[in-house]
């Protein structure tokens, strides 16, 4: 028995919706394939997932280390290969923080956490593609 099942319902065209989480997602495809460009792209989905996971993991341990962020932006950015099937084949993630006097040892040691022990999603691209990271803090 799998923990989740995802329910994919085929509208028309290239369009497909779902519900995940009780939340509503339409996906599409761009209209030069067919597409009314209705929802987003699958594969994009994958670095929203990946950024997602880690950012969520990386904001909870910061909050048990007691460090405030007056901001944070997780950018996932995705390289595809260029025959099909295209997929990723490398993805670099940029954590940015904005704060006065943030401690760079508790930065590197939240991702570092929720990179190699508590993000499953990156544990999967892990084994499919190269992954790459940086930090970078924002004075305000």
């Amino acid at each position: 028995m799998a923990d989740t099942t995802i329910d994919l319902a085929w509208d028309e065209k290239m369009r497909f919706s779902t519900n995940v989480n009780g939340h509503s997602m339409t996906l599409d495809a761009d209209e030069s394939v067919g597409g009314e460009d209705k929802g987003p792209r699958p594969k994009p989905l994958m670095l929203v997932a990946l950024g997602g996971c880690t950012g969520m993991d990386v904001i909870s341990i910061l909050s048990k280390m007691r460090v405030d962020v007056d901001d944070f932006h997780v950018k996932v950015e995705g390289e595809l290969t260029g025959k099909h099937p295209r997929y990723y084949h490398r993805i670099h993630i940029v954590y940015e923080f904005t704060g006065d006097n943030l401690p760079m040892e508790k930065l590197e040691k939240a991702v570092s956490l929720s990179e190699e022990r508590y993000c499953g999603v990156s544990a999967v691209y892990k084994h499919a593609m190269e992954l790459t990271s940086e930090i970078r803090i924002i004075s305000p």
